[in-house]
């Protein structure tokens, strides 16, 4: 399945988001700032990657299933999709 913009487009704004938090939290650790926050922001960063990564995968199954709607064969298997998920679960 080929990521589209119109079904990634959260995604990707979440992804941009979790990038800037990342580099916020190399920067804190770069220079010695306080354990705490910069654990905080890591955690928000991996909360954000995993919920693009949800995003992406929802937006797979809607995809498919409108294929198969319109009768036409979906790109992707329930298997496949199902795969994918648990990958990142």
């Amino acid at each position: 399945m080929k990521l589209r913009p119109e079904m990634t487009s959260d995604a990707l704004t979440r992804l941009k988001r979790a990038r800037g938090q990342l580099n916020a939290v190399i920067e804190m650790m770069e220079s010695g700032q306080d354990c705490r926050e910069a654990l905080t922001q890591l955690a928000a960063v991996s909360k954000a990657i995993d919920r693009a990564g949800f995003k992406i995968i929802a937006s797979g199954m809607r995809h498919c299933g409108a294929a198969r709607e319109r009768g036409e064969e979906p790109e992707m298997t329930e298997e496949e999709l199902e795969k994918l998920f648990l990958a990142l679960a």
